[in-house]
Parts: structure tokens; C-alpha cells; sequence
């Protein structure tokens, strides 16, 4: 059992809102008056379990931390896929790499490595999912970063661009020197909802390792507005 230590009050001695920690935590526990309006719970993203509560600004202003600490927030590749499913009404993605090493295990990338016709399987557990999202009115875009001449992963991700489009997703491509004109970020990464990016890690053999969530605004909104000039400029992929 964790000893907590009070940190700061606003009620006086005792009773709420009242904010605490643990020594050596990063994290508190803030005790205030229960949020129980239906009304206002359903404007809030809570999991299972979850609860919220109201305290005055004042409260943490005065006891909050002050030194402003970026702790990376990494997730588990099996929520990152959930993320998919819980999303309200859009997820977007820039591909920027020039090769991705998952690709090159496929049989679809054996058959189109050897010129063969790509057979797509649109039944498939990822295909489903997009079809059923699509059919609930939710948006899925992509765009997709070109080298001139196109790199053989770009040119497969061109050919993959048909099972994409046949599940609901809108794809778009945009050359390489036009995204660096643009100051587009070199990353990849998804938007979710305007509200939540995933932020994509790789190695240097091009597998992806791990997923980081960037929720502050202002971290948000400099993927969104990267997100608006790159769909602005993009185009259809099936028009290079």
C-alpha cells in the first residue's frame, strides 16, 4: 500500500478538493465532488472504471507541478490497433519512409517483387475492419510520400493503394521535394479525431518498434496543420 502524502488543499483542513502523491511518485491523486451528470460524463472519454471529478484551477495552479516534463507515452501495439475501432469520426496517416521491412515478408509483395499480378485478399481481418468503420461513416485517409523515381516499397504501396481504396480508405500521394518544400514532418504518424496523434518509431532496418501518443494541443495541432497542407497538395493515387 502506497503511503500518500497531501500535497495541497483548498477546503481547509479536511474534505475536498484535495491533491496528493506518493514519495517518489510522478503521479496524484486528486480528490474532488464527483462529475455524475449524464449529460456531462458522455463528453468525456472514460474507459471502464474510470472516474472524474471537479476541482477548482486554483487548486493546481497553486499545488500542481510547475517544471514543465515531457515523459513519452508509449502504447502497446495491440491499443494501437484498438485505436482504430474506438475512433469517433476520422484517422489519417503521412507515410513518409521509403521502405517498410513488414511489407517485404507478405506473399502479396513476393507476387508483385516477381511482376506477378497481386492478388489482394479483401476478406481478411484488416479489411473487415475498415469496411465495417467505412460503413459507419468514418473516415480513413493516407498520404503517401513518392521519391522520383518511386522506390520499390512505394511502388508496392501504389499497388496496395487498390485493397485500400476497395475498404473505404482515401489514398493520396505527394513527391518527396514537394513535402520538403511544404516543412512536412519526416515522420510517420496518425491522426485520430483531430484530438490524439500516434507518433510511428522505426529502426534503421525500416520495423517499426513502438508507438508514442502525443495528446497535448499544441503537439496535436502541429500534426493536424501538417496533415491539411499535405492532403491540400496531395493527389489521387491512381493519377501518377
Amino acid at each position: 500500500m502506497r503511503r500518500m502524502w497531501k500535497v495541497g488543499t483548498n477546503s481547509g483542513n479536511d474534505g475536498c478538493p484535495t491533491l496528493y502523491t506518493a514519495p517518489g511518485a510522478d503521479t496524484y491523486v486528486v480528490q474532488g465532488d464527483p462529475v455524475t451528470d449524464p449529460a456531462e460524463l458522455d463528453q468525456l472519454d472514460l474507459a471502464q472504471g474510470e472516474a472524474a471529478v471537479t476541482v477548482p484551477r486554483e487548486l493546481l495552479a497553486n499545488f500542481g507541478p510547475k517544471e514543465p516534463v515531457h515523459v513519452p507515452q508509449h502504447i502497446s501495439f495491440e491499443d494501437f490497433g484498438g485505436m482504430f475501432t474506438k475512433l469517433k469520426h476520422s484517422a489519417w496517416r503521412l507515410e513518409t519512409r521509403r521502405r517498410y521491412a513488414e511489407d517485404e515478408v507478405t506473399d502479396t509483395y513476393r507476387q508483385f517483387a516477381a511482376g506477378e499480378p497481386v492478388t489482394w485478399d479483401l476478406d481478411d481481418a484488416w479489411c473487415t475492419n475498415r469496411r465495417e468503420q467505412s460503413a459507419l461513416g468514418k473516415r480513413f485517409e493516407r498520404v503517401r510520400i513518392l521519391d522520383e523515381p518511386p522506390t520499390p516499397g512505394q511502388r508496392y504501396l501504389l499497388d496496395n493503394a487498390r485493397r485500400n481504396s476497395a475498404v473505404g480508405e482515401d489514398i493520396r500521394v505527394l513527391i518527396r521535394s514537394r513535402a520538403e518544400e511544404l516543412g512536412l514532418p519526416r515522420e510517420d504518424f496518425w491522426v485520430f479525431d483531430s484530438r490524439v496523434v500516434a507518433l510511428l518509431h522505426f529502426d534503421d532496418a525500416d520495423a517499426m518498434t513502438g508507438v508514442e501518443l502525443i495528446t497535448n494541443p499544441v503537439g496535436v495541432l502541429r500534426y493536424a496543420q501538417a496533415r491539411d497542407a499535405a492532403w491540400h497538395h496531395a493527389v489521387p493515387y491512381d493519377q501518377v
